[in-house]
C-alpha cells in the first residue's frame, strides 16, 4: 500500500441512508437493478449495514471490492425500527429539516423504466409526464426518500420523446449517477469539495430565473471529465444545489441528517492510504467529526463539510490488500 496519498485515487464510494425495514428497502433497490455486494452485521450494537451497487458485466464498478467502487448505496438498519409504527425517517425534503435531496439513477429508456417502477406498485413524487420538466421523474423508495430517474440517452426528451416509446428497459444497464445535497454557500462548498476532497467540477447548471444553481462534481478517474458536459453516463457524482441568497442569511442552516429527525447519514470517500489522507486533511485544517484515532473504530474517519454534512473517509481495499471489516 502506498505511504502517500494522491487525490487521483479517491472515489466517491457511497451514500448512507437510514431505513425502517431493510427487507423492503433492499427489495426496492434490487428492483432498480442494484446488487447487494456486502452485508455487515453488528448484533452487539444492534444495527446492520447493506451495501448495494450496480454489478452487471457492463457496470463501471463490476467485480470491484465494496470500497473500490463508486455510486454505492449503504442502507443502515437499526434493529426494531421495522416493528415500530411510529418510526419514520427524515427524507431531507420537508421543512424545517431540508438538506439531503435525493439519489439519482440514470436509465437506458426512461419511459419504460418509469412505467416498470409504477407497474411494480411503487409511488412517485413526480411522474415523468408531470409539470414542465418532462425529462426527469422522482420515484419514492419505501421510506419516502426521493430517487431521481434520468436518461442515459443524450438529448432524450423523456415523456415527449417518440424514440422512448415502445421499447424495453434493462435495469442491468442503469447507473447510480449522483447524490444531491443542498448547500448554503456555493463558493465555500465548491472550494471545499475541489481543494480539500479533490473532486473536479464536471458541470454547472444555472437556473437564474428560478434562483438556483446546480453543480455536479466527481472524481474523473480513467473516464475523465465529460467534454460535452453530459454526465448521465457516469456513476458516483455529487450534485450541490444552491438556492440564491441563503449564503447571506446568518441564521440559515440545512439539516445534516444526523440530528433528530434522522435520515440521510453521510457520503463516503474511499482513499488510497487512509493514514496519509487523514494527515493531508489535518494539514488543510478540516473540521473533524471523528478522527481516525477516536473511538473504537480505528479504520474510518469523518470530516465535516461547510454545511456540517458528514463525509466518511474509508480505505480502498484494493489498494491495501485487506478487508476493512
Amino acid at each position: 500500500m502506498a505511504t502517500t496519498t494522491d487525490i487521483k485515487n479517491y472515489k466517491f464510494n457511497h451514500t448512507m441512508l437510514r431505513v425502517k425495514d431493510p427487507k423492503a428497502s433492499v427489495k426496492f433497490y434490487e428492483f432498480l437493478g442494484l446488487s447487494l455486494v456486502k452485508h455487515l452485521q453488528f448484533p452487539e450494537a444492534k444495527f446492520d449495514l447493506y451495501f448495494l451497487s450496480y454489478d452487471s458485466s457492463s457496470a463501471l464498478s463490476h467485480g470491484n471490492s465494496t470500497f473500490d467502487r463508486q455510486g454505492v448505496i449503504e442502507l443502515t438498519h437499526n434493529y426494531g425500527t421495522e416493528d415500530d409504527p411510529s418510526y419514520k425517517v427524515n427524507t431531507g425534503n420537508a421543512e424545517p429539516h431540508r438538506g439531503f435531496g435525493h439519489v439519482c439513477i440514470s436509465v437506458d429508456h426512461i419511459q419504460a423504466a418509469c412505467q416498470r417502477i409504477e407497474d411494480a406498485g411503487y409511488k412517485f413524487q413526480k411522474k415523468l409526464s408531470d409539470g414542465r420538466m418532462k425529462h426527469i421523474a422522482f420515484a419514492l423508495d419505501p421510506d419516502g426518500y426521493w430517487v431521481e430517474i434520468i436518461s442515459r440517452r443524450p438529448g432524450s426528451k423523456g415523456a415527449d420523446d417518440p424514440a422512448e416509446q415502445g421499447v424495453q428497459t434493462d435495469p442491468t444497464t442503469y447507473r447510480m449517477n449522483h447524490t444531491m445535497i443542498r448547500v448554503k454557500d456555493a463558493e465555500k462548498s465548491l472550494k471545499f469539495y475541489q481543494d480539500v476532497m479533490g473532486m473536479s467540477l464536471f458541470r454547472t447548471n444555472e437556473q437564474a430565473a428560478a434562483k438556483f444553481n446546480l453543480y455536479f462534481l466527481g472524481y474523473p478517474g480513467d473516464k475523465g471529465t465529460p467534454e460535452n458536459g453530459f454526465t448521465a453516463d457516469y456513476e458516483g457524482l455529487l450534485e450541490l444545489t444552491w438556492n440564491y441568497g441563503t449564503e447571506k442569511d446568518e441564521n440559515f442552516k440545512y439539516h445534516d441528517g444526523n440530528s433528530e429527525p434522522k435520515g440521510f447519514g453521510h457520503i463516503a470517500i474511499s482513499v488510497d492510504n487512509i493514514d496519509a489522507a487523514c494527515a493531508r486533511f489535518e494539514s488543510l485544517n478540516v473540521n473533524w467529526k471523528k478522527r481516525l484515532t477516536d473511538g473504537r473504530m480505528k479504520n474510518v474517519a469523518f470530516v465535516l463539510d461547510p454545511d456540517g454534512y458528514w463525509i466518511e473517509i474509508v480505505q480502498n481495499e484494493r489498494l491495501s490488500g485487506q478487508e476493512n471489516f
